[in-house]
């Protein structure tokens, strides 16, 4: 009888750059399947689940948030849904990121503006003509939907 290496929680958990706690929110929220116990009691990972973790942290890296994951990476141990749309996320994700960069960029712009400007008060440059600081209140963008 051959035995399918495992990993306790703490080596999977250090293996892969995360906490127990982690581990175990990860199984509650569906990323992880329930692993098989020890005699003692301990749980024991399948080797492969630091390659599904580290997927998993990547993909955080990249901006999508644990549900998006979730739909994304099937938990360990369970059936692979084939297509999970991937290409669709990640477009979806460019997206966002794109709308973040040109926010920012605008941002950066008027940080600049306003440097270049001399305004060391604030007071002082919102009664300017000149100051390039937004004053008015940011218009809400159609892109989003309302708060309920």
């Amino acid at each position: 009888m051959s035995v399918e290496p495992a990993l306790r929680s703490g080596q999977l958990a250090a293996a892969v750059g995360v906490t127990v706690q982690t581990l175990r929110y990860y199984e509650r929220r569906g990323l992880l399947a329930a692993p098989r116990r020890s005699p003692g009691g301990h749980r024991l990972y399948p080797a492969e689940t630091v390659t599904l973790l580290r997927v998993v942290k990547a993909a955080q890296r990249l901006g999508f948030t644990l549900a998006e994951v979730t739909d994304l990476v099937p938990a360990a141990g369970a059936t692979a849904r084939g297509d999970t749309g991937l290409r669709a996320h990640a477009r979806d994700k460019l997206a966002e990121v794109e709308q973040r960069l040109a926010d920012l960029t605008v941002v950066r712009d008027t940080l600049r503006a306003a440097i270049s400007a001399g305004c060391d008060d604030l007071i002082a440059c919102a009664g300017n003509a000149c100051c390039p600081l937004p004053l008015a209140e940011p218009t809400a963008r159609t892109d989003r939907a309302e708060p309920r």
